[in-house]
């Protein structure tokens, strides 16, 4: 065999050894969550892609004990109900992540291996067009439901808190300009206002209504009474 022969056969084993291993190596993949654990923050999920085996369309087997990402630093955490059929993003941990996920801190690595299918970590919210978000909000931040009916809305304009019932527990502290439109406010708690406050409508106030309630023991006549005390 001549020096150019054996260049070409060499090359040419190199070419098949780098096409299996890429063919083989994962690095990320859309896929869809099909359970979910609250308790241990993981999911069974489906690759959303199928590949391609000898000329043939073949799925990908659904992964277990798949690490969830939820935004989380600093002591605080944004969560989500996780659901059945919702959309992640699947990335492929270059190394065996078993010991890192069972016990945290920095670990040994329990097998040898790179960028498996047994090493993935669900990242949420990436969407196909047909589960697109319909009225994105590009006048600021929102926290939203879906279907947009609910959201809490950050943007130069303030803070814009919109929904059927809102909820406040504990003291509540307000100071400035405040507007509620709605029917129903339930608050648990003490609730402090600062400035000046304007209803339109009725208040009720322990059972009390201030537009309407009346005062016995007195006689009508054209003084007036003194402020409340």
């Amino acid at each position: 065999m001549n020096i150019s022969e054996w260049i070409g056969n060499e090359e040419e084993a190199l070419k098949v050894m780098t096409e299996n291993y890429i063919q083989n190596a994962r690095v990320a993949i859309p896929a869809i969550i099909v359970q979910f654990d609250p308790q241990k923050q993981t999911a069974s999920v489906q690759p959303a892609i199928k590949d391609t085996l000898q000329g043939q369309s073949v799925a990908l087997p659904e992964l277990s004990d798949v690490p969830v990402q939820f935004p989380r630093a600093g002591g605080y955490s944004l969560t989500f109900p996780v659901k059945a059929g919702d959309e992640c993003l699947l990335v492929f941990s270059d190394m065996c992540i078993d010991g890192w996920w069972q016990s945290g801190g920095v670990q040994n690595q329990a097998e040898k291996r790179r960028h498996d299918l047994s090493d993935a970590c669900a990242i949420l919210g990436i969407t196909s067009v047909p589960k697109a978000l319909k009225n994105v909000c590009m006048e600021g931040v929102q926290i939203r439901n879906d279907s947009g009916t609910d959201y809490i809305q950050i943007s130069e304009q303030g803070i814009l808190l919109k929904s059927k019932n809102i909820r406040i527990e504990g003291i509540t502290d307000i100071v400035g300009v405040t507007t509620i439109n709605g029917s129903h406010i339930g608050t648990d708690g003490t609730s402090t206002i600062k400035g000046n406050v304007n209803i339109t409508g009725d208040a009720v106030i322990g059972g009390i209504s201030f537009a309407g309630h009346t005062h016995g023991g007195v006689e009508t006549g054209g003084g007036s009474t003194q402020t409340p005390k």
